[in-house]
């Protein structure tokens, strides 16, 4: 085989080849990846969405799902009904705060009807293993639980009444700061009915 001469034409020519090639691969393993992770993600979600809510829904979630944007908000939360008997009982509400030590904090609210808090599940999170992360135990969340809000909800250091987790008080904001954005969605979606 014959040795193709080093010039800067062939050089630029090898890069550009080399430069397709490798983004006709990660594009084929983007497209091949791409539905199993989604999948995988609804179904953490879905988890996520019982395991809170404590009851298995007549309907799916996912299907009747709705959107709902707060004042002052250019996003939207995302809210999936559960029916039983073709009634509402309860909200999964998706709700969010960029607040977090880490950075985004995405998580799933469980309010009912009547608009008492079932709890809460971290979807994605980024705050420190260890201490940030600590707004994922239950000793954190069990705060939550039962709690129908009239005031703004915030930890105690902002004069609330949230128990912020030691040496973790910006991530116990970020996670409070959401829990009281999706009240606030569950409040606007109250006021529709």
């Amino acid at each position: 085989m014959k040795k193709i001469p080093s010039s800067l034409k062939n050089m630029i020519l090898s890069l550009c080849l080399i430069g397709i090639f490798s983004a006709f691969i990660i594009g084929s393993v983007h497209q091949i990846t791409e539905k199993p992770i989604a999948e995988a993600k609804n179904r953490a979600e879905a988890d996520a969405i019982y395991k809170i809510i404590g009851m298995k829904a007549d309907n799916n979630p996912f299907a009747d799902k709705l959107k709902v944007k707060l004042k002052n908000s250019k996003s939207k939360l995302t809210v999936y009904p559960l029916k039983k008997d073709g009634l509402i009982k309860a909200f999964a509400i998706k709700s969010n705060s960029n607040k977090g030590f880490g950075g985004k904090l995405e998580i799933l609210v469980g309010i009912t009807i009547d608009g008492y808090i079932l709890g809460y599940e971290v979807l994605k999170s980024q705050e420190t293993p260890g201490l940030g992360s600590k707004v994922s135990e239950e000793k954190f969340k069990s705060q939550f639980v039962g709690l129908r809000p009239k005031e703004e909800l915030k930890v105690k250091q902002d004069g609330g009444e949230i128990d912020a987790v030691t040496a973790a008080t910006i991530s116990s904001r970020a996670v409070t700061e959401a829990v009281q954005k999706a009240y606030d969605g569950y409040k606007k979606l109250s006021h529709r009915r």
